[in-house]
């Protein structure tokens, strides 16, 4: 027997039924997240499905199908701000030939959930009336090879008119698929509905608010929530969306540079994961591992004023922060201080951003009390902190000053 026939018998049933979307005739919530950390740790946590945003899904797919999740497999839409042109047939007939070569090849995987079309192809355009048709291309393409799976469309937020334009424009889009941040997470599930969306809506990327949302400093530098409270919000846009039904994904089960190395990382680049995570094992009924509790960090603030959210002094002196942690379960924690260059790029649409350059902090022995700026040349800065608790799990923070 083959392997896709071997695929093929172990295959899901998967069918959408009104706002719901069913696996093997039950109700399946979509929980979970998109990024590429570690799978078996977000089933433990209670998830069920990851996100992928495009390229070849199989080594996705398989990883999930071992840790028991499902895969809502993305096909990349190019991005008109990017270059793509839709008005080329040439353009739009090969990304078409690409889709149907990923489906055709992996339609029978039993990870498969659902196919993602696009990740926000409709962003910082001047007009999108090519994009719902485009949108609808890709999706009709799909179903004519992969009748079995639903389809999704995913959107930069509903706004006035995305969902009624992906109902409308798109009919062969089942679930609606929407990046929310902060609180319009709250209200993201009904303003989908009032512009007349009827089927599942799943949250593809749900995050604490960001940082096109935050307040700044006076010379534009978004102020960063702590993993603390970060995960206070997580709480608390969990339970609004699993009491409305709506399907959540969490961004970023990784890091990534954006703004910062830990705007948008639920994960720190050495792998130990924050508190986000034990939101989500509360909110789903799973677990941390080996039960543990992450860092709380209840304070991090400039030593000559504690109100202060920024710090502005003249080249040639210095300045200090003073911090204040804790560890839930008493665990010892190691503190990694780091003074990075303010990010100058604001990438759209979650594009590449190259990590600013670093200097060192200067530290007591311990370096959990606070940490001192030394002398540095003009510019603008941030003053981070990373805190492990040596089983896996870590805290962060940081804050932004200007040297004159």
């Amino acid at each position: 027997m083959s392997a896709c026939a071997i695929a093929s018998a172990a295959a899901s049933n998967v069918s959408i039924s009104g706002d719901r979307v069913i696996v093997d005739g039950k109700t399946f919530p979509v929980r979970g997240a998109a990024g590429d950390g570690p799978l078996i740790e977000l089933k433990q946590l209670g998830g069920t499905t990851v996100r992928t945003y495009g390229g070849d899904p199989g080594p996705a797919l398989d990883a999930a199908e071992r840790a028991g999740l499902k895969v809502i497999a993305g096909l990349w839409l190019g991005h008109p701000r990017l270059g793509a042109d839709y008005k080329d047939r040439a353009f739009v007939e090969r990304q078409l030939a690409e889709i149907s070569a990923i489906v055709g090849k992996y339609r029978d995987h039993p990870a498969l959930l659902m196919w993602g079309i696009g990740n926000e192809v409709e962003v910082d355009i001047s007009d999108d009336t090519l994009i719902w048709p485009a949108i609808e291309a890709a999706a009709r393409r799909v179903k004519a090879l992969d009748p079995a799976h639903p389809t999704m469309a995913v959107v930069a937020e509903v706004g006035n008119d995305k969902a009624r334009k992906v109902k409308e424009l798109a009919p062969h889009i089942d679930v609606l698929g929407v990046n929310a941040y902060g609180d319009g997470l709250y209200s993201v599930g009904s303003r989908a509905r009032e512009q007349g969306w009827l089927g599942p809506i799943v949250i593809t990327e749900m995050g604490a608010r960001g940082h096109w949302q935050a307040a700044t400093t006076p010379w534009g530098a978004p102020y960063e929530l702590t993993s603390t409270q970060k995960a206070i919000e997580f709480r608390r846009y969990l339970k609004a969306l699993g009491d409305a039904d709506i399907g959540t994904l969490v961004f970023l089960w990784g890091q990534k540079q954006e703004v910062t190395p830990s705007y948008h990382s639920l994960r720190l680049a050495t792998g130990e994961w924050t508190e986000t995570a034990e939101a989500m094992a509360e909110n789903w009924g799973g677990a941390t591992p080996g039960g543990n509790h992450a860092p709380r960090i209840a304070e991090l603030r400039f030593a000559h004023d504690p109100n202060a959210p920024f710090a502005s002094w003249p080249a040639g002196q210095g300045g200090s922060v003073l911090l204040s942690a804790n560890d839930p379960d008493g665990d010892p924690l190691d503190a990694r201080w780091e003074i990075m260059a303010e990010s100058t790029v604001r990438s759209v649409g979650g594009d590449a951003e190259e990590r600013p350059r670093s200097f060192p902090a200067s530290v007591d022995k311990s370096g959990l009390t606070g940490a001192s700026v030394g002398a540095l040349p003009p510019g603008r800065y941030r003053i981070f902190i990373e805190l492990r608790d040596g089983r896996g799990a870590a805290a962060t923070a940081n804050l932004p000053f200007e040297i004159r």
